[in-house]
């Protein structure tokens, strides 16, 4: 019989408090006492392949309740908290010497950079008093245009002048950062109308900003894609398998947040599977291709009124005729197998994920399912899925030796799916048992371990405190009016 999380060994607790790896400028590991697993890499291209067994055919099945533009935020939170610019598919990568580039704080610093004094280009005085609390769009640029107005601020080249370059590596991560910065700036005219002080406007704003971006990404991102019962457990259990507050260093217990490589190599991957072929962006408009010309090229000023992005068209399930991701399965849209923007190298992002994974040598799916405590016929299941779909591919592949943990967790949704009340599980509708943990345990205990978060600051709060009715990334993007 299974051993409640709170009276069993925490696994992976050795490999987390080893020289180097809870330091917050570096990845790390939740399991690491656990063996690697080994895969031939050219069977692993024979799955991920162009023409392989995980290309979606036919029409796209979707989701019943998570709506498209999730995937898309869930791209920016990654953008917020990870940035690895020297692992290799070539070579062996060791977390704990691997650095992170971000913070691994739901910060927002792709949006303040080093903030007014630290990033001064960013930033504006429209008005003495305001005392460049707030941030430039391309509706600042003297006599802009009508697509300036509805785009980022760009230099004379047209490269974005943002906290992080990869927020304009598509047009809807593009429209998202700007959706922010004008959110931001709506709090500014909210706290100046309300009386605060020109010295605090900015930090003020900016935890206002940041505390209702965190909020949302528990209470409406994260909720619908793990389920209320992982968020009740987790939240009235205490975490499981992300604790770096356990590590004990000599006569001190560290504290300090990482990126677990299990959630950033494999865990959060999960949305590549639920990336549509085309995606409707404005409401009686035709559907467009996520890599093609209008939503797909990214680095570039807007130039189309069609890649100006509505919000509640991709966000707000009240409508029916909004779209919804793709099910969460074994299957990608075929563009994602054969990379358009991808000039050298490996075109597949399935093959390009297998092979991170490896080079990282994470574990099993099955190994970590087991440390999850996750029941014996489950992990079966799971594991008969993906075995199911490696033999199919061409030359057959085999997975006897274990599943790479981002397939498991993509067979595990099929398969088991989420959990969306007690004991009831939708297949396809989100992340399994053993991949919304990680996912969730990891952003929550970010937001624990941050003495600036919500979470870690004030537990006591929600966006009704601040008088802004605010729940949901819709509300946030959407620009209420306060």
């Amino acid at each position: 019989m299974a051993t409640h999380h709170g009276m069993k060994e925490f696994k992976g607790l050795p490999a987390l408090c080893t020289s180097g790896t809870n330091r917050s400028d570096r990845f790390g590991r939740m399991f690491g006492d656990l063996p690697p697993l080994y895969i031939d890499p050219n069977a692993l291209a024979a799955i991920g392949a162009r023409d392989g067994p995980m290309k979606s055919t036919g029409a796209a099945e979707k989701t019943d309740h998570i709506p498209v533009a999730h995937i898309f935020f869930g791209q920016f939170v990654d953008h917020d908290i990870t940035l690895d610019l020297t692992s290799s598919f070539a070579r062996l990568d060791r977390p704990e010497l691997t650095t992170n580039f971000r913070t691994p704080t739901l910060d927002l610093d792709c949006i303040y950079g080093d903030g007014p004094e630290g990033s001064p280009f960013m930033y504006y005085h429209d008005r003495p008093e305001f005392n460049g609390a707030k941030l430039l769009t391309g509706a600042d640029m003297p006599s802009a245009t009508t697509f300036q107005a509805e785009d980022l601020l760009r230099s004379p080249d047209y490269r974005a002048v943002i906290g992080d370059p990869r927020n304009d590596e598509n047009r809807i991560i593009s429209q998202l950062q700007l959706g922010i910065i004008r959110f931001h700036n709506k709090v500014v005219d909210h706290l100046d109308g309300a009386g605060i002080e020109a010295a605090h406007l900015f930090e003020e704003a900016r935890r206002v900003t940041t505390w209702h971006y965190q909020w949302v990404v528990v209470n409406d991102y994260l909720r619908a894609l793990v389920g209320k019962p992982l968020l009740d457990d987790i939240f009235g259990n205490g975490r499981f398998i992300y604790r770096p507050e356990d590590c004990h260093f000599g006569e001190h217990y560290g504290a300090d947040p990482f990126i677990p490589v299990e959630f950033s190599v494999a865990a959060y991957r999960f949305g590549h599977s639920m990336i549509p072929q085309r995606i409707q962006i404005q409401a009686g408009k035709p559907a467009l291709e996520v890599f093609g010309p209008t939503l797909g090229e990214g680095f570039a000023a807007l130039g189309d009124a069609d890649a100006v992005v509505q919000w509640p068209q991709v966000l707000d399930l009240t409508d029916p005729t909004v779209d919804r991701a793709d099910k969460l399965d074994v299957k990608m849209a075929k563009d994602l197998l054969n990379l358009p923007f991808v000039t050298n190298g490996e075109k597949s992002l399935a093959t390009r994920n297998f092979l991170r994974g490896q080079a990282f040598r994470l574990p099993s799916g099955e190994n970590i399912a087991e440390a999850c405590e996750r029941p014996d016929t489950e992990i079966e299941q799971v594991s008969d899925v993906a075995k199911a779909l490696a033999s199919s591919a061409s030359p057959p592949a085999s997975l006897d030796a274990g599943t790479p943990l981002w397939l498991y967790i993509l067979a595990e949704a099929s398969a088991i799916g989420q959990e969306v009340s007690p004991g009831t599980f939708v297949q396809g509708e989100g992340l399994g048992p053993v991949g919304g943990r990680i996912v969730a345990e990891t952003i929550i205990g970010l937001l624990e371990l941050d003495d600036g978060s919500y979470l870690g600051s004030n537990r006591q709060w929600s966006p009704a405190n601040e008088e802004h009715p605010l729940g949901t990334v819709n509300d946030l993007l959407s620009l209420l009016t306060f």
